[in-house]
């Protein structure tokens, strides 16, 4: 839950970059889309882990903009890391509540390299 949490906050806080400050509508519109997918996925996870007894990160990531491919670059390699850890935990993991959460947000993959692909 702890590098799900970090992730998605890494992931709100480059979407917000990208939104403001890039060049392609694709790869701003993938901006705006992971600041409201993982703003409430971020709030779901929050919600189990107060369920549950687990502590959070809550420091956001400070993050800077180089650029439109930089960025989905960055967004495919860490959508692929999150899609190994979320299918791990949802196999593996005795938590029924983490298990719904790794399953429902392993979802993005798909879309991250649609968008790298316009960028090439």
């Amino acid at each position: 839950m702890r590098k799900a949490a970090k992730g998605g906050m890494m992931e709100v806080a480059m979407g917000r970059l990208a939104a403001q400050n890039a060049q392609s509508d694709d790869a701003k519109s993938f901006g705006k889309r992971m600041v409201t997918d993982h703003s409430k996925a971020n709030d779901e996870l929050k919600s189990i882990a107060a369920k549950k007894g687990v502590k959070l990160p809550s420091k956001e990531p400070t993050q800077k903009w180089s650029s439109d491919k930089a960025y989905m670059d960055m967004m495919v390699k860490d959508h692929e890391k999150d899609l190994a850890e979320f299918k791990e935990e949802a196999n593996r993991g005795t938590d029924s509540d983490v298990k719904k959460f790794a399953e429902d947000t392993a979802k993005v993959l798909d879309l991250a390299k649609a968008t790298q692909s316009k960028l090439q």
